[in-house]
């Protein structure tokens, strides 16, 4: 009697998604808990809540990734491994490979960073050079879930019409997140939403995801979608860290707090990539790339403009100094003096003789989004393509 087959193996890959996901979800949390921790206590010991929480979300998410590096290169069939890239005779899916790069990066930055601080002291900006090498770590396994995903959608979609595209859109939104954190004190407060390096920075980074997205998850709004994860996100962590009683450790104190500090209210992404959506849909009459793409940088700095130059007012006002929109909150090194309620290097009033400086500041965003947005219909092309 012969005995019977032995059963294929089961690729794990479908449990491994949902779990990289769920690390970088970790991480991006752990980075905005860590902010607020600098900006309510100070530089604290080396195992922080915060610090625990991204470590902890960047060694599963590398050896999540690295155990299926050995299941492919070592047990699964031959089929398995026809999607994945060979590197140093192992074999695993690209994003794979760029997550475990990422880990290494992240855990690498924990023992610069306690040197730096005891050679150097506290920080005064986020990017100091080992929080750089920390973000490039958490970049890299953002990307790296982003493409792990992506080839999973792709994959998916050879068999089905639609599929796959959630676990994508949702981890276009932690990217977001992740970007916009990098430039923090320039762009956050609403003290510089009426700045010309406002809108000249944000038409350079948000355009180039949210088209990117756009053209490439196959589902319905998946710009709005992935813009309402990042706004998601950060308000309920604004909302919860609000709650948590901290003092300062460190000396001076100008602005003594009980609470932990949290980040500002985030930017309206999602006014801006509804009407991205509200393009790439009807992109048919429009079959060049550039021309889409000159027409939603345009859309995207034209909503900002309005959105965020009208909501600033709100912003400085008493009436959005509540637990709600967390206006006036700020670290306890911070002298509380009048910058707290005025534009910081305003582009214009509104009067006659800021028109020009204004429009020219909107002119060179436009062109900015513009090309941002020809990038990210590249780039949204591109992984279409991605299968492995």
């Amino acid at each position: 009697m012969n005995a019977p087959a032995p059963a294929p193996a089961r690729d794990p890959e479908r449990w491994i998604i949902p779990t990289v996901m769920a690390a970088t979800t970790s991480i991006v949390i752990g980075a905005i808990w860590d902010i607020s921790w600098h900006m309510t206590v100070g530089r604290d010991t080396l195992f922080t809540a915060p610090h625990v929480l991204e470590q902890l979300g960047a060694a599963v998410a590398g050896l999540v990734c690295g155990a299926y590096v050995l299941w492919l290169t070592f047990r699964a069939p031959a089929e398995a491994r026809a999607h994945t890239v060979r590197f140093w005779g192992f074999h695993g899916p690209l994003g794979a490979w760029v997550i475990i790069w990422g880990a290494i990066a992240m855990i690498v930055s924990v023992p610069f960073d306690n040197w730096w601080h005891g050679a150097y002291g506290l920080d005064v900006e986020i990017l100091s050079p080992p929080h750089t090498v920390l973000m490039l770590g958490v970049l890299g396994i953002q990307v790296g879930t982003l493409l792990f995903t992506l080839a999973a959608k792709n994959r998916a979609q050879q068999v089905r019409a639609t599929g796959g595209s959630g676990a994508f859109t949702y981890t276009t939104g932690v990217l977001l997140m992740m970007v916009a954190l990098a430039p923090y004190e320039k762009i956050a407060y609403p003290n510089a939403w009426h700045s010309s390096l406002f809108y000249t920075v944000t038409a350079m980074i948000f355009p180039f995801l949210l088209l990117g997205v756009a053209r490439a998850a196959r589902a319905k709004w998946p710009a709005t979608a992935a813009a309402c994860v990042y706004m998601g996100i950060m308000l309920l962590t604004m909302w919860i860290l609000q709650l948590i009683p901290a003092e300062p450790k460190l000396a001076p104190i100008y602005n003594r707090v009980t609470r932990m500090v949290p980040l500002a209210f985030p930017l309206v992404l999602v006014a801006p990539a509804l009407v991205i959506d509200i393009m790439e849909r009807a992109r048919t009459r429009l079959r060049n790339d550039w021309i889409h793409a000159a027409f939603a940088g345009a859309a995207f700095v034209a909503v900002m403009f309005v959105v965020h130059w009208t909501f600033a007012y709100f912003m400085l006002s008493p009436a959005a100094r509540n637990f709600v929109f967390a206006a006036d909150q700020w670290p306890y090194m911070y002298e509380m003096r009048e910058w707290r309620h005025q534009f910081w290097f305003p582009v214009g009033d509104g009067t006659t003789s800021t028109i020009l400086p204004l429009m020219t500041t909107l002119g060179i965003a436009t062109l900015i989004a513009t090309v941002s947005a020809r990038i990210g219909l590249a780039w949204g092309n591109f992984t279409q393509r991605v299968m492995r």
